[in-house]
């Protein structure tokens, strides 16, 4: 593996959660299993800052089973499924107790690749496509609802290492995807990508 193999600690997390979101690129994802290690540099994230953001699950402060974690410790995995099947990965991230996650969109494969090609029932195929999207990244990395709570700052199956931080000037922002629903909310500027990486959602 390559970068800083050295592990994020929560006063990263505890921060402002844009800030957060944004220097989360080229930071690594690691998980360890029995089979071996995977690890991705993330490419592309999202921010969702609830209470006033219509985008994020909590909006007016909503709080439900599946988003009372993050009321909880900053550096815990948002873990929630889309389509009754398929799973996003948020990290909780801002000021503590206060409602905000970063979604990972899209990573880059840097160790596992054959056995992210196994979670995914992919034999064949084009790498850039094995983890350009959330859920793709999901199945690759076999992030499910067990995952749900996992405190990456503690946890040795799942963390995050510092990696390869993106320099600012390689840093893009955009208007995030598929939330038509957020109104005047959707056209915030809180999708942030690395230019040119050809690992970067569809």
């Amino acid at each position: 593996m390559t970068g800083n193999e050295e592990r994020l600690t929560r006063s990263f997390y505890e921060r402002d959660p844009l800030m957060v979101t944004k220097e989360l690129l080229g930071r690594y994802i690691v998980r360890e299993t029995g089979r071996g290690k995977i690890v991705g540099k993330i490419v592309e994230t999202e921010a969702y800052i609830g209470p006033d953001d219509k985008g994020s699950h909590t909006f007016n402060n909503k709080k439900t089973k599946r988003t009372r974690v993050q009321y909880q410790e900053r550096g815990l995995a948002y873990v929630f499924s889309i389509y009754g099947k398929n799973f996003c990965f948020c990290i909780v991230v801002g000021k503590d107790h206060e409602p905000a996650a970063a979604l990972i969109r899209a990573v880059e494969p840097i160790t596992g690749i054959e056995l992210m090609k196994k979670n995914r029932t992919i034999k064949t195929g084009k790498i850039k496509d094995l983890t350009n999207g959330p859920s793709k990244f999901c199945q690759a990395f076999n992030i499910t609802a067990k995952d749900y709570g996992i405190d990456l700052c503690g946890d040795d199956s799942l963390y995050l290492t510092k990696g390869e931080p993106a320099d600012e000037t390689s840093i893009s922002r955009s208007p995030r995807i598929n939330i038509d629903y957020a109104e005047e909310w959707k056209d915030k500027k809180w999708r942030f990508y690395i230019t040119g990486n050809k690992f970067v959602s569809k």
